[in-house]
């Protein structure tokens, strides 16, 4: 496989509703998890919903980090891809902390192309690089 990310797909409990109901506090969870996994941010887009719920997207120069809480049950689900330069773990490890959530199931997935359908070097450098 010629790798080209690394997507992380995350559940996360326990973590106190008043924050996962909180536009503000997510969009601020998703700022810092940007910095501190060295990624660049294009754009911020956060939605709160009625009565509860808020919905986030980071769109990244290295892909995106989405989130999804449902602060009635303390969970928030998210999703971390990083192709090129950055650290979804440590973005990660930012987004559990500055939500509080006490408990964090991870998959973690290589993405990228089968070896048999790999390009030969054409000289050109990926704009992912």
């Amino acid at each position: 496989m010629k790798k080209v990310g690394t997507h992380l797909v995350v559940e996360a409990w326990q973590a106190p509703e008043d924050v996962l109901n909180d536009a503000e506090q997510i969009r601020h969870a998703l700022a810092e998890a940007v910095f501190a996994g060295g990624a660049t941010l294009l754009n911020l887009c956060v939605h709160q919903f009625s009565p509860h719920g808020v919905t986030a997207t980071a769109t990244l120069s290295e892909s995106h980090i989405a989130i999804h809480t449902w602060p009635e049950y303390g969970y928030f689900a998210a999703d971390l891809f990083f192709c090129g330069k950055g650290d979804p773990h440590q973005a990660m490890k930012v987004l559990q902390s500055v939500l509080g959530a006490k408990q964090i199931s991870m998959q973690e997935i290589d993405r990228g192309l089968p070896s048999s359908e790999v390009p030969e070097e054409s000289g050109k450098e990926s704009i992912f690089a």
